[in-house]
């Protein structure tokens, strides 16, 4: 599929996305918003990603935030950027996502590598919440995951009084997970991601369904018990069994239950 404002390969069993505006510091937009929704539920939908990796064009900028621009134009609704749909895409897709940040990670850049499941950086990064700054705030996402990650004391700190974070700073507080040398970080996201291809698919789309769940109440609890359930249902000695007897009107063996 062709994008306009994002760029999508696959190189074996990893898909890298890369946000492809570096001269508007790849800033999303509603198309941006829409593109990254779209493509990430195609990734869903195959079978042969194991990871999706998240960066940014250029070595300037991985994302500092959503533009204002066109923002009555978008298909949600008048004057708002869809960026729940993009973040909510992230946390729905079953696979691991990496943020390889290859800069600045500001406002909703630094939301969206948030959102990620893992972040690596390199060295000369820097992570930043500008919104209040601006008369702007995102109280959902940006304000709960980051919570999660570096406690309350702190995600207050960033988002009221907005600190310039290095990669290293932000590697101690529990912000982000790596941080490598800037030349070494396609080569180390590329190690990442297929160490994790390495490990199995079920079981990485539990966990994550299970780090999920709270966040997402019914729905996150839903899709966990909804995805325990389909593997349950097609693939054990028990359910098939059941099956057969129900259909056969015979009592099931339970000698084939707990296998």
């Amino acid at each position: 599929m062709a994008y306009e404002t994002i760029l999508y390969h696959e190189d074996g069993p990893v898909g890298t996305l890369t946000l492809n505006r570096p001269d508007d510091g790849n800033m999303f937009n509603a198309i941006m918003c829409h593109e990254i929704r779209d493509c990430i539920n195609a990734v869903r939908r195959e079978t042969r990603t194991r990871v999706l990796v998240l960066t940014g064009a250029g070595d300037k900028f991985f994302c500092i935030g959503g533009s204002k621009a066109g923002m009555e134009d978008t298909n949600l609704y008048a004057g708002v950027l869809p960026t729940l749909e993009m973040y909510e895409s992230i946390d729905r897709l079953q696979k691991p996502v990496i943020a390889s940040v290859n800069g600045y990670a500001v406002g909703g850049g630094q939301v969206l590598q948030v959102m990620c499941d893992l972040t690596i950086a390199k060295e000369s990064a820097v992570f930043r919440q500008v919104g209040p700054m601006m008369g702007s705030f995102d109280a959902g996402y940006g304000t709960w995951y980051l919570e999660d990650l570096v406690g309350k004391k702190k995600a207050k700190e960033m988002w009221m009084l907005n600190p310039r974070l290095t990669a290293r700073e932000a590697l101690a507080i529990g912000l982000i997970n790596r941080v490598v040398p800037d030349d070494k970080l396609a080569e180390e996201t590329r190690k990442m991601a297929l160490e994790l291809a390495e490990r199995g698919a079920y079981a990485l789309a539990s966990i994550k369904a299970a780090f999920n769940a709270r966040h997402g109440g019914v729905s996150g609890l839903g899709r966990l018990s909804h995805d325990l359930l389909l593997r349950l249902y097609l693939d054990t000695e028990e359910s098939k069994e059941l099956g057969e007897a129900f259909r056969a009107k015979r009592k099931p063996d339970a000698d084939k239950f707990g296998h």
